[in-house]
């Protein structure tokens, strides 16, 4: 894995680090194989009960594709006629980030800590919690530079914001701060920028101290509800209900709770 991106599991929380900040963090190759390779093993790694994917500098959490490095790919594209396959990027790299990230059975916060923009916005959405750093800034720029969306926005921003905030969002691109962020949806909460790493780390090992076999049917709930019916949404409850009422950790957070004592709970 390159060092553009750190990765680290400790006591069940496996922290992911954008590790770019003099390019603000922007997505080169070797940094996007990296990512993708850390999203992957995070989600796979069943001692992992929570992700914090986080990024290095005060300036960006990610400012999405490197620019830098891809105009050179357009230009030899256009040389070799190779056409599409210059973005063959979005189903190599942001593809299998944006899965891993959304489909791991366990949740995965993300702190942001300066710009998110294009696929940056993408990650940052595909994560099921968003801590922001009072002085972040939000900006989907993909029209602004003649390109559609990927890293799974046209899924993920009409989810969070409506759709017709998205369309905004995304036919006019522009910097939102955190504070309007928050009023879209796209932040959960905002902490000042000096507290945001230390709160960022406080939620996501409270999540991987918690019921995270329950955060899992959580996630595969909401997934599935916001695209099927209400008599189709109350099957998926039933089905994942009976699954977490026959778990271990509900009988612990059960017994625990009459008990008057705090859970201890085995993700089983």
């Amino acid at each position: 894995m390159a060092d553009t991106v750190l990765y680290g599991v400790s006591d069940g929380l496996a922290t992911i680090t954008l590790n770019r900040p003099e390019a603000m963090n922007a997505m080169d190759t070797a940094t996007k194989v990296a990512l993708r390779e850390a999203a992957q093993a995070a989600a796979a790694d069943e001692s992992v009960r929570a992700v914090l994917l986080t990024a290095a500098g005060d300036r960006a959490f990610c400012v999405g594709q490197d620019l830098k490095e891809h105009v050179g790919g357009l230009l030899a594209a256009r040389e070799s006629g190779a056409g599409e396959g210059v973005m063959s990027t979005v189903q190599e790299h942001y593809n299998p980030i944006v899965r891993a990230l959304t489909g791991a059975a366990k949740p995965v916060v993300a702190a942001v800590n300066g710009v998110a923009a294009g696929a940056g916005i993408g990650f940052a959405l595909a994560a099921d919690y968003r801590i922001v750093a009072d002085t972040a800034a939000f900006n989907t720029s993909f029209a602004g530079v003649a390109l559609t969306a990927d890293s799974g926005i046209s899924w993920t921003l009409p989810r969070v914001v409506g759709p017709s905030r998205a369309a905004d969002l995304l036919l006019f691109p522009r910097s939102i701060t955190a504070q309007e962020a928050y009023e879209l949806g796209i932040a959960n909460r905002i902490v000042p920028s000096a507290e945001l790493a230390a709160e960022a780390v406080k939620v996501a090992r409270a999540l991987a101290e918690g019921p995270t076999l329950a955060y899992a049917a959580l996630k595969e709930s909401l997934a599935f509800g916001i695209t099927h019916s209400l008599d189709e949404t109350l099957e998926k409850e039933d089905e994942l209900q009976s699954r977490a009422g026959a778990s271990e950790d509900h009988l612990i957070a059960v017994q625990a709770f009459v008990n008057k004592e705090k859970p201890k709970y085995l993700g089983r």
